[in-house]
């Protein structure tokens, strides 16, 4: 079966960040991602979290209690575009993950928006390793989605082509705004 977006970005997220990593979870959200990535960097590894709302730090920190894996992930209530206000400076990154839209079972009028993500994006870029992996899951289909979308594509299609992979991946025979997968590798 074909994987959906999130499920490859886990896919690529598994052969690319090993144990001891650092990574970034630029959308904590529901702490579905923080949780995952926690596990892949191990105790000796960690995972930088942000979300401008303070509900997703709060239930992504209780999964993370309930899973045991707090102690590896820092979690700020800050937006994505912050992020170099609280990483150590010369930390190389391994991957970084974005969920675009708004937060599932949230407030539907607070999203991410194309110019702060674009900012985050610029931050993480040369922190990446070589084969460091900068994935974007982009949910489209809601008020303001279809600009950030348009801001997105355009940013990672004209990334230098001798610095960056940009891999599309999404469904195109699908209704109502289906997500997809932008994926940028450090080469």
């Amino acid at each position: 079966m074909i994987e959906n977006a999130l499920r490859y970005s886990h896919t690529l997220l598994k052969n690319t960040v090993i144990n001891g990593d650092k990574v970034i979870d630029a959308t904590v959200g529901n702490g579905g991602d923080t949780v995952f990535l926690a596990k892949l960097v191990g105790k000796t590894g960690h995972v930088f979290g942000f979300d401008i709302q303070s509900q997703a730090i709060e239930t992504t920190k209780e999964k993370l209690l309930l899973t045991s894996l707090l102690e590896q992930v820092s979690l700020y209530n800050d937006g994505h575009e912050n992020l170099n206000l609280y990483l150590p400076k010369n930390i190389e990154i391994a991957a970084a993950v974005f969920n675009l839209g708004y937060l599932p079972k949230g407030d539907k009028n607070i999203i991410t928006e194309g110019d702060t993500t674009i900012r985050a994006v610029e931050n993480i870029l040369p922190r990446l390793r070589k084969g460091g992996l900068l994935l974007l899951t982009v949910y489209s289909g809601h008020p303001g989605g279809e600009s950030e979308r348009n801001t997105v594509l355009d940013f990672t299609k004209c990334l230098p082509q001798d610095l960056y992979t940009v891999l599309y991946y999404g469904f195109i025979n699908q209704k109502n705004s289906p997500p997809f997968l932008i994926v940028v590798e450090k080469k």
